[in-house]
């Protein structure tokens, strides 16, 4: 083949692509939301046009022969028509699994799983298994939204009733009051003022708790020793231990510098040591300690409750639910918010708060950094 033959067929393949390929892109917008088997036999089509307007152009260029120019029509004629039809094929297999897929999107929008798709192309199966882990992330998610759900709704049966019965005692002291009834009024006035302080303390952790759920909760952390935190949450709790007859033992408590958030570190110490003196037999005694390791301080708070069922344990920190004050014992008491907003002060300070039996009770750890992790402000939400 000489070097002008050659260049006369370029040229001519060249042309005929440009034109075609014009054309199928025009083509392809008009059909742009037809079937994919339509675009695929479109490709092909476009495909074989080319090759035969090609071959077509040289031949005439090269002035073949009659004969040989009639056998080459019907070699590309019953060529194309066996490659659309494999498109064809193709195209409907293509289809079928885009259908598929179609389907388990509508799957996913039912809240339903989104069972994995086989023998597809790598590019769908890889569509498949986002569209499946999608499905699954999504089912999580609505798993923790009925759990909060259904936890925000026993939280508030909780709080009503824990709100109603020093409510209904404060407005009967009010009304001996009122009527004359009343014997010794001093003493009626401490207790309507004890019953306000309790409801203080329950709003303030419900205030507390909401932050922590927003992802609100700001803590400022300062350079501080535990002892001092420790000791005065102590002291704070000292005429609770003394109605319940239980002594504090907090030999344990070492000194131990810490950069933390003191009113919110010393909030979650105060409500573990409360929970302790709630739940320990009468008579008993609840030990505190502060260690340390590089790095690290830890809490500890161990009363003698009698335990805690080993399945109730995971429970413990969750908002609502509520402590049992022993094996087989069904006692109950607080709207169950207090040990949450532990969690939550603990975690803020990016530390670890954990429960477990010890000996004939529960030992709780607050394990805290020693210096700042991440910097201070709001805590993500959860």
């Amino acid at each position: 083949m000489s070097a002008d033959d050659l260049v006369t067929i370029v040229r001519l393949v060249v042309l005929w692509a440009v034109i075609i390929g014009a054309v199928t892109v025009f083509l392809q917008w008009l059909l742009r939301r037809s079937s994919i088997v339509v675009q695929i036999c479109l490709v092909v089509v476009s495909a074989v046009g080319i090759m035969v307007a090609g071959m077509i152009g040289a031949f005439n260029a090269m002035f073949i022969s009659a004969h040989d120019l009639e056998v080459m029509w019907y070699i590309v004629g019953i060529a194309s028509v066996a490659a659309v039809a494999v498109a064809v094929v193709l195209g409907l297999g293509v289809a079928r699994n885009t259908r598929s897929l179609v389907s388990a999107a509508r799957s996913i929008g039912r809240g339903e799983t989104v069972a994995p798709t086989r023998n597809v192309s790598s590019e769908l199966t890889a569509l498949a298994s986002e569209m499946k882990s999608t499905s699954e992330k999504l089912e999580e998610s609505r798993s923790r939204v009925r759990a909060a759900e259904a936890a925000r709704r026993e939280l508030v049966a909780w709080v009503s009733h824990d709100l109603r019965t020093p409510l209904a005692s404060m407005r009967a002291m009010a009304e001996a009051l009122e009527d004359g009834m009343a014997t010794d009024v001093s003493a009626y006035h401490r207790k309507i003022i004890a019953q306000v302080d309790e409801m203080a303390v329950l709003v303030n952790d419900l205030l507390e708790l909401s932050k922590f759920q927003a992802g609100t909760m700001v803590v400022t952390r300062e350079t501080m020793d535990l002892y001092d935190l420790v000791s005065d949450a102590i002291a704070d709790l000292a005429p609770l231990a003394e109605r319940r007859h239980v002594e504090v033992n907090g030999d344990g408590v070492q000194s131990t510098l810490a950069a933390v958030d003191g009113a919110s570190l010393g909030r979650a110490v105060r409500n573990v040591m409360m929970n302790a003196l709630m739940y320990t037999r009468h008579g008993s005694t609840v030990y505190i300690a502060v260690k340390s390791e590089p790095g690290w301080a830890t809490v500890v708070v161990e009363d003698a409750c009698g335990g805690i069922p080993v399945e109730d344990l995971p429970k413990l920190f969750t908002t609502g639910w509520r402590r049992c004050s022993g094996p087989g014992r069904n006692a109950f008491s607080g709207a169950g918010v207090g040990l949450s907003l532990v969690a939550g002060i603990v975690q803020a300070h990016h530390g670890g708060v954990e429960v477990e039996n010890a000996g004939d009770g529960c030992r709780f750890s607050l394990r805290i950094p020693t210096a700042t992790a991440g910097g201070d402000g709001p805590l993500p939400g959860q």
